[in-house]
């Protein structure tokens, strides 16, 4: 990460940021914290651990937070990778979760930003909620999806939004869903899982594996089978 010279009162407004800025500007004053030349290093990265831990205290940290936080386990600083590796090495949260599945991987995944790799987890971790028989066939019908309990679901969405700037998640979807008066069409296009032309974006060359995607764009689900599963999932009572 190249570093950027500032001077103090553009320093202590960026910190100012963090606790009065909407989220976009929070986002952009991480970024711009994280990345500072080294005669401030020290005071910006006490400012994001400062955060986080503000955050953490509420009991419901946000998506500047998981920001914050994923700018800190890539950090070179001392301080930053003790802070990481000594009070929070697994994540900002401890993922809950009503049918005995640990989430504690796609959290990492996730702060990684490994969004490929974490989209695969999440359709794994879905067929764990659905049973053996999904475990083994890999995938999960539309009528399994009735048994996923709110808490497990609820847990996999927040953990996707926590670490994506809060574009990612399965509720993110339902808000367009039903924004677009739930029209499949104009949704698949929002997501640009089809094109305008009505083509289908062939996985996984096609899709957007990073930040520059659309709102919703992440995670996937196998649409391809039908509009029922998707229904299924974005009807579900974790969203209401």
């Amino acid at each position: 990460m190249s570093s950027n010279a500032i001077d103090s009162p553009a320093l202590n407004e960026l910190i100012a940021t963090l606790s009065t800025g909407t989220l976009k500007k929070q986002l952009q004053a991480i970024s711009e914290l994280a990345a500072v030349d080294a005669d401030h290093t020290q005071e910006a990265v006490e400012a994001l651990i400062t955060f986080v831990r503000e955050g953490l205290a509420t009991g419901e940290p946000t998506a500047a937070h998981g920001s914050a936080y994923q700018a800190l386990f890539v950090h070179s600083s001392k301080s930053a990778q003790s802070f990481v590796t000594s009070d929070m090495p697994s994540g900002l949260i401890v993922p809950r979760s009503e049918q005995a599945v640990d989430y504690r991987d796609l959290q990492m995944l996730l702060v990684k930003r490994e969004y490929e790799a974490a989209d695969k987890l999440t359709t794994q971790k879905l067929c764990e909620l659905a049973g053996e028989r999904a475990m083994q066939r890999k995938w999960v019908y539309f009528t399994e999806v009735g048994q996923f309990s709110v808490t497990d679901l609820q847990t996999i969405d927040r953990l996707w939004r926590l670490y994506s700037e809060d574009k990612f998640g399965w509720s993110k979807q339902h808000e367009l869903w039903m924004r677009l008066g739930q029209d499949w069409e104009r949704l698949w296009a929002q997501l640009i899982w089809k094109s305008a032309e009505g083509k289908w974006t062939r996985y996984p060359g096609e899709f957007i594996w990073d930040l520059s995607a659309p709102i919703g764009h992440l995670p996937l689900s196998n649409q391809l089978r039908g509009v029922r599963m998707m229904d299924s999932l974005l009807s579900h009572p974790a969203w209401k």
